[in-house]
């Protein structure tokens, strides 16, 4: 059974800095690209950064180098730092693993959530 489980969300001041983690079991690692999602209000769903095998990743223009993916595959483990964080980062942030992911953009979650595998989400919520 494939599974993803998040860690490391939780309150944060405008300014500050979080580091999520991703630990993936019951799937071959390697066969999958794994990328980081986050649902806002309104219910839409953006993809945030992805990382391939041989670690090539991709980012959303709209983090503005805020945020970075990396991985450890020995460990079945993908990280997102978090940096400069503001209140519109608030949201429950998803690690997923897909074969191929597409660009980094936004959609309604229905239109995405049901391609790869996802995890349960964990929340970050930027106020002062």
């Amino acid at each position: 059974e494939v599974q993803l489980m998040e860690s490391g969300g939780g309150s944060v001041q405008p300014g500050g800095s979080l580091r999520l983690s991703c630990t993936a079991s019951g799937f071959s690692f390697d066969a999958f690209d794994m990328g980081w999602y986050r649902r806002t209000s309104g219910d839409k769903c953006e993809l945030l950064a992805t990382i391939s095998g041989d670690g090539f990743a991709t980012y959303s223009d709209a983090l503005k180098g805020r945020f970075s993916i990396s991985q450890d595959r020995a460990k079945n483990m993908v990280y997102l730092q978090l940096n400069n964080l503001n209140p519109e980062d608030t949201a429950v942030y998803y690690c997923a693993a897909d074969a191929h992911f597409g660009a980094t953009g936004s959609w309604p979650c229905s239109a995405v959530s049901g391609f790869g595998h996802w995890g349960q989400g964990t929340q970050v919520t930027v106020s002062s």
